[in-house]
C-alpha cells in the first residue's frame, strides 16, 4: 500500500511539475506575443515597420527562444501586400489560427531528444484602447484576425529541471518510505504479527480447539498481550479438562457430537442442574408412587415418547410388580419371568421379533432397560415407541434415563427402607402377619368404616391346643414351625380383604371383612379342620395339632371392637374348657357363666 501511494505521489508530482512548467512557458509566450504586437504597432506608427525583420531576428537570439515568425491575413495582404518572405503562411497550424482566430499550443516532447513548445497567437483588430487598428486597416472590422505570431520555445531546461527535481524528490521519498517502513516494522509490525497470531488462535478456538497459543513477540507491549491471552486460554483449557474428567461423578455419560468443549461444559452444567432440581424435588415427595410418576415424566420429556411403564423386581424373591403404568400393563409377569430382569440386559424388540415372551404385545416395538437400585431391588423401565426407527435414538439417549434413575436411587432406597421399617413395626417377624400393635392402630379406622358402611366383621380368636407340650417335647423350633403353619392355614382360608393378626404367642386374631353371622361358624370350622389336617415336621417324624376358636360379631355384639375381641377371647376360653378342638360363637350367656 505504501509503495502504491509512493508511485501515485511521484506520478502526481511529475504531472503537476510538467503542467506548471508548461503554464509558465505559455504565460511567457503570451507576454512575448503582446510585446511584439505593441512593438510592431509602434514601428508602424513611427514608419519604421520595414525594420521589423531585424527586430524579429534579435528576438530569436534571446535565450530560450528557438524561432519567431509572423503570418499576415489575406485582408492585410490585400491592403499592404505580402510583406516579408517569412510572413507567408508556414503550415496548417498558421492557417487554422488565421481562419478561426483561436490560438493553438503544441507540445513536442521527447525523453531523450530535444523537446519544444509552440504557441500560435492571433492578432485581432480592435478600436478600443490606446491603439485604434481600424485607422490603418480600413478593410477590417472589430474582432477580425489581422495576423498571427508563432513562437517556438525549447523546454529541455524545464524538462531537465523537472527530471532532476523528480529524481531528487523520489530519492527523498524513498528514504522517507524506508524510514517509515523501519518505523512500522519496529513499532507496528509486532502488533500486526500479534493480531495475525490472535486471529489464527481464535479461529481454532471458534472450532472448539483451545490448545493453540499465541506466539511470543519481541515488543514488550505485544508480548504482555500475548502472555495474558495465553494464560487465559490455559486456564480455560485446564478448567474444561477438569470438568470433562470429573463430570463422570455426576453423569453416566457425557459424550457429545459437539466438538467445542466450552459448549459441552455448558450443556453438562445444564444437565447436572436439571438432575439436581429433580433430586431435590423427589426428596420432598410424600409417597414412592409420586417419585415414579415424576421419574416417568422426565423420561418421557427427554426421550420424546408418550408410553412408558416402570416395574420393580425383588432380586431375592423374584417378585416383579408394576409401580407406574402409563396406559396399560403390557407384561404378563404373573406367568412369566421378566426377561430384562432375568438377563440384566436391555431387551430390544428390533433385534428379534417377539424377543420377550413376557410381553403381551406381538409385532410391536418395546425397549426394556434394567437398572440396579440396591442389592434387593431392580427397576425396569419399559418404553413403547410408536415406530421401530425410534429405537436407535433411544439407545443414544439412554444416558438421560440412567442419570435420573441414579439420582432417584438413594431416595427410592430411603423410601423402601422406611416402608420396611414401617412394615416391621406392624408385622410379626415369624409369620409375616400383622402384629397386635397394627391391630390396635387400625381399630379406629375399622370402627369408622363399619359404622359408615353399615357392615359387619367376624372377629375370630384362636390358639393351638396344648402348645406348651409341643415346645417342651420337640423344642421351640418345632413350635415356631407350628405357628407358621397356622399362619399359612389362615391365609389360605381367608380373603385378601380379611385382616390376620398374630395376637401373641400361639394366639391369632382374624377380622373377617363384611362377614354375615350365618357364615361365621362355617368359616371357623373350615379353618379348624384345615389346620388339623396339616402335618408338622418334628425331627424324624411329623405330628398333628388342633386349634380352638372363639368368635363374635362386630358391631352386633358390641359397637366397641376391642370388647368384641374380648368376647371372642371369652368364647375361646369356653372352647378350651369344654374339650378343645372346637369353635364357640359368643353369646351373652358366656358372660354370665364367666362371672359365675
Amino acid at each position: 500500500m505504501i509503495f502504491i501511494m509512493f508511485i501515485f505521489m511521484i506520478l502526481n508530482f511529475t504531472y503537476n511539475f510538467r503542467d506548471y512548467g508548461i503554464k509558465n512557458i505559455d504565460n511567457k509566450a503570451v507576454v512575448l506575443a503582446k510585446t511584439i504586437e505593441h512593438s510592431l504597432t509602434n514601428q508602424m506608427n513611427n514608419e519604421v515597420i520595414n525594420k521589423r525583420e531585424l527586430f524579429l531576428k534579435q528576438l530569436e537570439e534571446l535565450p530560450n527562444i528557438n524561432k519567431i515568425w509572423l503570418n499576415r491575413h489575406q485582408k492585410v495582404i490585400d491592403l499592404y501586400g505580402k510583406g516579408l518572405d517569412s510572413e507567408t503562411i508556414s503550415d496548417e497550424i498558421d492557417k487554422r489560427v488565421l481562419s478561426t482566430g483561436i490560438e493553438e499550443k503544441h507540445l513536442n516532447e521527447s525523453l531523450f531528444s530535444n523537446s519544444t513548445y509552440r504557441i500560435t497567437i492571433p492578432y485581432k483588430a480592435t478600436s478600443n484602447g490606446a491603439i485604434d487598428c481600424m485607422r490603418c486597416h480600413t478593410n477590417a472590422k472589430e474582432g477580425d484576425t489581422l495576423g498571427a505570431i508563432s513562437i517556438v520555445f525549447p523546454i529541455d531546461d524545464v524538462k531537465h529541471t523537472g527530471i532532476t527535481t523528480i529524481a531528487n524528490t523520489t530519492v527523498i521519498a524513498l528514504i522517507l518510505i524506508v524510514a517509515i517502513g523501519f518505523l512500522i516494522n519496529y513499532l507496528i509490525s509486532p502488533f500486526l504479527i500479534l493480531f495475525d497470531s490472535i486471529k489464527k488462535v481464535m479461529s481454532k478456538a471458534q472450532n472448539g480447539d483451545y490448545s493453540k497459543r499465541i506466539k511470543e513477540s519481541k515488543n514488550k507491549e505485544a508480548q504482555d498481550v500475548s502472555v495474558w491471552i495465553n494464560v487465559l486460554l490455559q486456564k480455560l483449557q485446564t478448567a474444561l479438562d477438569n470438568i470433562d474428567s470429573k463430570i463422570s461423578i455426576f453423569l453416566s455419560s457425557h459424550e457429545s457430537k459437539i466438538k467445542d468443549p466450552l459448549i459441552n461444559a455448558e450443556n453438562l452444567v445444564d444437565r447436572i442442574s436439571l438432575i439436581y432440581k429433580f433430586r431435590k424435588t423427589i426428596e420432598h415427595d410424600e409417597k414412592l408412587a409420586d417419585i415414579y410418576i415424576r421419574l416417568a415424566s422426565v423420561i418421557k420429556s427427554n426421550l420424546d415418547i408418550s408410553n412408558i411403564n416402570i416395574l420393580e423386581a425383588n432380586t431375592k424373591t423374584g417378585e416383579v410388580s408394576y409401580v407406574y403404568i402409563e396406559k396399560e400393563p403390557y407384561c404378563n409377569i404373573e406367568n412369566f419371568p421378566c426377561r430384562a430382569d432375568k438377563t440384566n440386559e436391555i431387551v430390544d424388540s428390533s433385534q428379534f421379533d417377539n424377543i420377550c415372551s413376557t410381553c403381551k404385545l406381538r409385532d410391536s416395538n418395546y425397549f426394556c432397560i434394567p437398572y440396579s437400585i440396591s442389592n434387593d431391588l431392580d427397576l425396569i423401565i419399559s418404553v413403547y415407541p410408536q415406530e421401530s426407527s425410534q429405537i436407535p435414538l433411544l439407545r443414544e439417549k439412554m444416558h438421560y434415563i440412567k442419570d435420573y434413575v441414579e439420582a432417584s436411587k438413594t431416595v427410592i432406597v430411603s423410601y423402601k427402607l422406611m416402608e420396611i421399617l414401617k412394615e416391621n413395626a406392624i408385622t410379626d417377624s415369624l409369620t409375616k402377619l400383622y402384629n397386635r400393635k397394627h391391630l390396635e392402630d387400625q381399630m379406629p379406622k375399622i370402627t369408622a368404616q363399619a359404622n359408615r358402611a353399615l357392615m359387619s366383621f367376624g372377629v375370630l380368636m384362636l390358639d393351638i391346643d396344648h402348645f406348651k407340650m409341643v415346645n417342651d417335647t420337640y423344642g421351640h423350633d418345632v413350635g415356631d414351625t407350628a405357628i407358621k403353619i397356622v399362619a399359612n392355614t389362615l391365609k389360605e382360608n381367608t380373603r385378601n380383604s380379611d385382616i390376620i393378626v398374630r395376637f401373641g404367642g400361639e394366639e391369632f386374631v382374624v377380622l373377617l371383612y363384611n362377614c354375615k353371622q350365618e357364615s361365621l361358624f362355617k368359616i371357623c370350622e373350615k379353618i379348624r379342620i384345615a389346620f388339623s389336617e396339616q402335618e408338622i415336621p418334628a425331627g424324624y417324624e411329623t405330628i398333628t395339632k388342633t386349634v380352638s376358636i372363639g368368635a363374635s360379631m362386630f358391631p352386633q355384639d358390641n359397637k366397641d371392637l376391642n370388647k368384641c375381641i374380648k368376647y371372642s377371647d371369652t368364647a375361646l376360653y369356653e372352647a378350651k374348657n369344654t374339650g378343645r378342638n372346637k369353635t364357640i360363637i359368643y353369646t351373652k350367656d358366656l358372660n354370665k357363666k364367666e362371672t359365675n
